[in-house]
């Protein structure tokens, strides 16, 4: 019976990691946030269609996950043994990486909608903190979540509608690629649900003539008092 020896999979991680191209992808990966084969072809300096063949490997040796969101393909690294395994070569090489530096102006950057859901740095925290408070778990696919008892207790407090949310004829809840951030904030009926009661209840307010939102100051305090951020 022919077996692969488990030094032949640690063989073929390395030989993905090692190209060079392959290498400025992972790299350009380990701040967590995602990016889209045309970004990471750039990072990479190779072609369009180069940086596809390089990502198709990456994935297939479980370095990297794809989320498709419209018409675009997010890369993120698959997990936090793969950033770690990257970290520890970086010790070895030497040397600083440089950091994530978003465009986005600074009022977008904040908070904004997402169609009808929250967005930004306040809505990424927001998805952070719901996950980190078991009020959601991640379904079988790993994109989209299901809320869990405690969720719906939680969120029923708040004010959340969990049989309305359910009864929509859309997905619960998902991971939606957030694109200043470039991680995820929360969408899917309860996210919509989460933007209409902070609307409601004044924690912040829609700019007049754009997408950014403003927190107020009992939104502040409230954000904090609930979710901890």
């Amino acid at each position: 019976m022919n077996v692969a020896h488990p030094d032949d999979a640690v063989s073929a991680i390395a030989a993905a990691i090692g190209e060079p191209a392959r290498a400025r992808m992972l790299y350009c990966l380990v701040d967590g946030r995602a990016r889209t084969s045309t970004e990471l072809a750039v990072v990479a300096e190779v072609s369009p269609s180069t940086a596809s063949v390089h990502l198709q490997r990456l994935t297939a040796r479980g370095l990297v996950t794809v989320l498709a969101q419209g018409k675009h393909r997010y890369y993120s690294l698959d997990g936090a043994p793969v950033a770690a395994a990257l970290e520890a070569l970086s010790v070895l090489a030497g040397g600083p990486r440089a950091a994530f530096e978003p465009s986005t102006p600074h009022r977008l950057r904040t908070a904004r909608t997402c169609y009808d859901h929250m967005a930004g740095a306040l809505g990424v925290a927001l998805h952070d903190r719901l996950i980190a408070m078991k009020w959601l778990k991640p379904d079988p696919s790993g994109h989209d979540y299901d809320v869990t008892p405690a969720g719906a207790t939680g969120l029923g407090g708040l004010g959340v509608d969990m049989s309305a949310a359910r009864a929509q004829r859309r997905r619960l809840a998902f991971a939606c690629v957030d694109w200043s951030e470039r991680r995820p904030h929360l969408g899917g009926a309860i996210g919509a649900a989460l933007l209409g009661l902070a609307l409601k209840r004044r924690w912040v307010e829609r700019e007049l003539n754009g997408r950014a939102l403003a927190m107020t100051g009992a939104g502040r305090r409230e954000m904090k008092k609930h979710f901890g951020v």
